[in-house]
């Protein structure tokens, strides 16, 4: 999440030098962001390319799952491991992700609804006129207002994706600052990752005891003992958030046929990028927060686009798309569709 690296220094933010870059694909971010290239490749496993790709102020995808082969990339957690790729231009976004994907140009489909949740704007630092307002404005001039809804996310999760009660937090459920049901999501991801990365790296690991930074260590150990508790209903939360996601991008018109080409609108991040100066070992409240909106993604597999808004406090702002799996061409199609309008509209 933040880029630090310990062997080989910090890449330096060119959109705010004194904040972290975010990681573990923060490099490929800063090479785009400080024009020494045109695109780069990045991987995606929790949020390596949406969120440098807020930090630095530049255009981050991470596909659906299985979308872009991983063959010769090192897993982390096979079950969430992406390629992605970050650009400064939509247009070159959509065709890097036509190769990347294996795709004919198409045209652009207008979305059937464009899903604004409510509480995840509400869970963000950054007041929700210059972000989600931002958004709806530019989305009225292009398709209408009959394109906008709401939706409380954590209600619906909640409701729909029953295994995720073996995971909540029944002290924090009336927290104002968490969104217990995305807390919960959140909790079954990293439990997840934190399996499937032991089953593959715990040999190496425990023979060579590699000199890890601050903050990566103590993760990787907490992984190497994770046991196989509670695996099966990671297992069904994922294929429950799946059903409820599509379900809720889906809208069934009066002739019983679904238009499915919804989209859902959240923050990248619930917050401005920490400084560089942060103490990593004290990141779990800065970790906590951010997944509960990285893992809708993340946890159902669906492909997601980050989206610079300009600056905020003098550091960049963004937000984010979500299609369902499989929507990658349309969710490309329509970032290009909608770029210039949201800039013009900041």
């Amino acid at each position: 999440m933040y880029g630090v690296n310990k062997h080989y220094g910090t890449p330096t933010n060119p959109c705010a030098p004194d904040r972290v870059p975010g990681g573990s694909s923060s490099g490929s971010a800063v090479a785009v962001a400080a024009n020494l290239v045109d695109f780069s490749l990045g991987t995606d496993t929790g949020a390596s390319v949406r969120v440098p790709a807020s930090y630095c102020g530049i255009l981050g995808f991470r596909p659906s799952l299985g979308a872009v082969s991983t063959v010769g990339v090192l897993p982390m957690s096979q079950s969430y491991d992406t390629v992605g790729w970050f650009a400064r231009d939509p247009m070159i976004l959509n065709r890097i992700g036509r190769v990347l994907l294996h795709l004919p140009d198409v045209d652009p489909i207008k979305p059937s609804q464009i899903i604004i949740a409510e509480d995840c704007f509400r869970l963000s630092t950054i007041p929700s006129d210059q972000t989600a307002q931002v958004l709806v404005k530019s989305i009225e001039k292009l398709f209408g207002a009959q394109c906008v809804k709401h939706v409380i996310l954590g209600d619906h999760v909640k409701d729909k994706v029953p295994s995720l009660q073996h995971f909540m937090d029944k002290g924090n459920e009336d927290q104002v600052d968490d969104i217990p049901s995305l807390a919960a999501l959140s909790s079954a991801m990293r439990l997840l990752q934190r399996y499937e990365f032991k089953n593959y790296h715990a040999k190496w690991v425990t023979k060579v005891n590699p000199d890890f930074g601050p903050g990566i260590s103590e993760r990787i150990w907490d992984a190497i003992k994770a046991t196989g508790e509670n695996i099966d209903f990671c297992h069904s939360v994922r294929t429950e958030l799946r059903a409820a996601l599509t379900a809720l991008l889906g809208v069934t018109s009066i002739t019983f046929i679904v238009k499915d080409h919804g989209v859902l609108a959240l923050p990248t991040t619930p917050g401005e990028p920490p400084k560089v100066q942060a103490n990593p070992s004290t990141s779990d409240i800065f970790f906590s927060r951010p997944f509960s909106l990285l893992s809708v993604a993340g946890s159902s597999g669906f492909c997601q686009v980050s989206i610079p808004l300009g600056r905020y406090d003098n550091v960049p702002l963004a937000i984010s798309l979500v299609a369902k799996h499989g929507s990658d061409a349309f969710l490309l199609n329509l970032v290009e569709t909608l770029y210039d309008t949201l800039q013009e509209t900041i």
